[in-house]
């Protein structure tokens, strides 16, 4: 890096930390700091939540994986990964039902009425796991527009991206994260504009939005996963889930459907950056976005890194809240230690400190964080019966386990390589993981009705036993 192109990307990146802290609201009860409402206990408006909800998903992985599989596939890998966002307006709807059937006030509560305690604590931990991820693989992208993984500016500005991102979350916890997204989402969309400002007039519109094939060996067997994890997917993911419950039931669905529908075009539209990089001899090395800046020269790096950082933001400040209200107010909750009555705010910041600091460190082991979002749907891919056929029980703990641990133990498989190639579904890079979501599913699901079944079948017995008698 240059000494004018450290300037000015170390100097966007303090401002950009001065800005988020001076402009973030601060909480001043449990209430505002982990559910969002204002000091005067209203709820989070319906524009702001669409906002949160789309930016908040707009990961800094997610956009670099996005360009990286139109790097490879053309519109065909851009889609597919866009496809993951169809899935906000699926889990909108359920948590609809939820919450107008149920009357549970987190996902967390609607599980223990319906599976159990256990399946609560289960649940609870696939998603810390989850939201551990969101750290370094946001904070790491961030970094790899300074430097390369293992230079000190990698780190240094890894850490201090991190740094200003913990301090505005601190100050105000979910309502700071809210607001501060409308902000982001706006510096987003511009930025993204902008970057299209330079691509599409670099090449015919028909050939950037043609290149690439339907065929399961050029990237459709990875859209045909993200139609099987739409149902799925969302579930593990607080950041998303939590929004469900902060506003009135049609108010939250309007704002899951409008931000899942701009967030599939935002995606799709920044997959260009890739398919430009294909369609001009470019190579991705990993990062098309940088590639792609470099190529176009330091007024498109700039806006790449700009785009990241706003994502990566978004991203960063909803995951220490989501984790701060998971460790603080839902695992007590389950345990039985909390009343209903929230913790103090100093015991979220406590939290949200300590997962600020272990959060980053798998960055410094060289993690890759291309992988994170396919293999970890895959390990939810249990959660598809346990919320979308929830109606045909009222309690059955383990129809919860029979299908959540089938699917875990299915992604731990796929993820240490030992799941048979047999069960591959084509021959595209992707085809083994399309199989395991193919056949997993049906496992899954058949694990949910089996005690179902079992328990109908009993019933009968009984009454046929007591008929006889």
């Amino acid at each position: 890096m240059t000494g004018t192109e450290a300037t000015l990307f170390w100097g966007f990146l303090v401002v950009y930390g001065i800005v988020m802290y001076a402009l973030s609201p601060k909480s001043l009860n449990a209430e505002s700091f982990y559910k969002g409402a204002d000091d005067q206990g209203r709820p989070v408006g319906q524009w702001s939540l669409t906002a949160s909800i789309f930016i908040s998903w707009i990961f800094a992985k997610s956009v670099t994986n996005a360009a990286n599989l139109g790097a490879a596939y053309g519109v065909t890998g851009g889609l597919a990964y866009a496809a993951y966002w169809l899935s906000i307006p699926v889990a909108g709807y359920i948590i609809y039902l939820i919450r107008t059937q149920t009357g549970a006030g987190s996902l967390q509560e609607f599980l223990t009425s319906r599976f159990g305690r256990l399946a609560a604590l289960s649940f609870s931990a696939a998603i810390l796991i989850r939201l551990y991820n969101e750290v370094w693989s946001n904070t790491a992208v961030v970094g790899g527009y300074f430097g390369s993984p293992g230079d000190w500016p990698y780190y240094t500005a890894a850490m201090v991206f991190t740094a200003f991102t913990l301090a505005y979350s601190l100050k105000g916890g979910l309502r700071s994260s809210i607001f501060t997204d409308v902000i982001q989402a706006v510096v987003f969309v511009f930025f993204v504009a902008a970057v299209l400002f330079l691509i599409i007039p670099a090449n015919d519109p028909r050939t950037l939005l043609t290149t690439g094939e339907f065929r399961l060996e050029a990237g459709m067997d990875l859209l045909l996963v993200a139609g099987l994890q739409l149902f799925s997917y969302p579930f593990h993911d607080p950041v998303l889930t939590d929004r469900g419950f902060v506003n009135r039931e049609k108010t939250m669905l309007k704002s899951f459907v409008v931000a899942g529908l701009l967030g599939f075009v935002a995606v799709f539209v920044f997959s260009l950056v890739g398919v430009h990089a294909q369609i001009n001899g470019i190579a991705a090395n990993g990062n098309a976005p940088a590639a792609v800046g470099q190529a176009l020269g330091l007024t498109a790096l700039f806006l790449m890194s700009v785009v990241m950082m706003t994502s990566a933001g978004s991203t960063l400040d909803s995951t220490f809240t989501s984790f701060s209200k998971s460790i603080a107010v839902d695992l007590p909750r389950l345990a039985r230690r909390a009343a209903e009555r929230l913790p103090s705010m100093k015991v979220g910041a406590a939290v949200m400190i300590i997962f600020a600091i272990l959060g980053n460190l798998p960055m410094f082991a060289g993690t890759d964080i291309l992988k994170a979002t396919t293999i970890s749907g895959t390990m939810v891919m249990g959660l598809a019966p346990v919320f979308l056929f929830y109606g045909f029980t009222r309690w059955s703990p383990w129809s919860f386990h029979l299908s959540f641990w089938t699917g875990l133990i299915l992604g731990l498989l796929l993820a240490l390589g030992l799941i048979p190639r047999s069960w591959a579904i084509g021959e595209g890079a992707y085809a083994l993981l399309l199989g395991t979501n193919a056949w997993g599913i049906l496992l899954c699901s058949a694990g949910f009705f089996v005690p179902l079944v079992l328990r109908r079948l009993r019933g009968r017995g009984l009454a046929t036993t007591e008929a006889g008698g």
